[in-house]
This record gives structure tokens, C-alpha cells and sequence, in this order.
């Protein structure tokens, strides 16, 4: 790869810099897609020693190119995506894949084909991480931006997604009582 191939790269990356998520921050900042894919890429690294049998390496390389296609069309939240938009995302992150140098698009093709599998634990705890991240922001916001619907999907979301590991599940735990103490609490 080159320098101009590189700074194109960046390039189109910056734009989730811009492109804002569904949540705020604590201070009721729209939060944009870049912030959310840092926080899940260092959830990742934090991992490191509560999961020593996985590469984690991989798993923060999955985190951090995660929502790349969301530099084409934006940030659609979960419960409203349907499977045209996924479609959309796709088509659109496949052929800029195909656009990079040989070796990167290789590289970053293999990882989403891991990452859509859902079959490796590094895959696993990716997508894990990228659910819980979105409950732990809830939960940092104040309840009045949250969406009505969120009140029941925060008690119920990701369940599934961590039950392969006993780690996980008492993680998701601990952030169900947060949002539980935050609706008592009305904050």
C-alpha cells in the first residue's frame, strides 16, 4: 500500500467520526460511530487476561472495523435495521473492500467473514462487546433520551449474545441491575 492508497483509506474512515449513533453521552452529546467502535475496541484490550485463550488481538482488530460500513449509509439502530438496509451496508462495505490493496482487503475481508459466522469465540466476544457497549452507554445516559422501547429491550438485550460465556453473562448482569437502579431512579 502506499501513501495516498493509506490517506484514503483514513479518509473514508473519518466519516464515522461524523456519523452520529442513536445514544448520547453523559452529557447528552450525540455519540458518533468512531467513539462507539474505540470503546469496543478497548473493552476488548481490557479482556486480555479474563480470556488469555483468545486472540485477542483479533478480537479488537474485529472491533475496531466493526461499523465501517456504516461510512456509506450511517448508523441505523438495531431495532429499527431492516434487512434491505443490512443488504444496502453490505453491498456498499464489500466493494470499498475490494477497492483496497490486495493484502488489506484480504485481511479485512477474512475478518468479516469470521465476524458474520459468529463460530469463534473472538467472533463471539466481538459481538458480545458491541452489545454491551451500546446497554453501558444507555446506562451512562440520561434516561429522558432514551427511546420508549428501550425501557424493555434494555432488561432483555444480549442475553443470548453472551450466554457462551459465564464472564459475559455476569457482565450483562451487572449492567441489567444499572439500568434496573436508573428506571427506579428516573435519571
Amino acid at each position: 500500500m502506499n501513501a495516498r492508497e493509506y490517506l484514503d483509506i483514513l479518509h473514508v474512515a473519518e466519516r464515522l467520526k461524523d456519523t452520529p449513533r442513536h445514544c448520547t453521552t453523559t452529557n447528552r452529546r450525540t455519540e458518533s460511530v468512531a467513539e462507539h467502535s474505540w470503546r469496543i475496541s478497548l473493552m476488548a484490550f481490557l479482556l486480555r487476561h479474563e480470556f488469555p485463550e483468545l486472540d485477542i488481538d483479533k478480537v479488537v482488530d474485529m472491533c475496531l472495523i466493526h461499523d465501517l460500513g456504516e461510512c456509506f449509509t450511517g448508523d441505523i439502530p438495531t431495532f429499527i435495521k431492516t434487512d434491505d438496509d443490512r443488504e444496502v451496508e453490505d453491498s456498499l462495505l464489500n466493494k470499498w473492500v475490494q477497492s483496497l490493496p490486495e493484502e488489506l482487503s484480504k485481511d479485512i475481508a477474512d475478518l468479516y467473514r469470521e465476524m458474520d459466522a459468529q463460530e469463534t469465540k473472538e467472533a463471539k466476544l466481538y459481538k458480545a462487546l458491541d452489545k454491551l457497549e451500546a446497554l453501558i452507554q444507555h446506562n451512562e445516559s440520561p434516561i429522558d433520551t432514551w427511546s420508549e422501547n428501550e425501557y424493555e429491550l434494555n432488561k432483555t438485550y444480549a442475553f443470548d449474545t453472551v450466554s457462551f460465556s459465564e464472564w459475559l453473562t455476569e457482565l450483562r448482569k451487572a449492567v441489567l441491575d444499572d439500568t434496573l437502579k436508573k428506571i427506579d431512579e428516573g435519571k
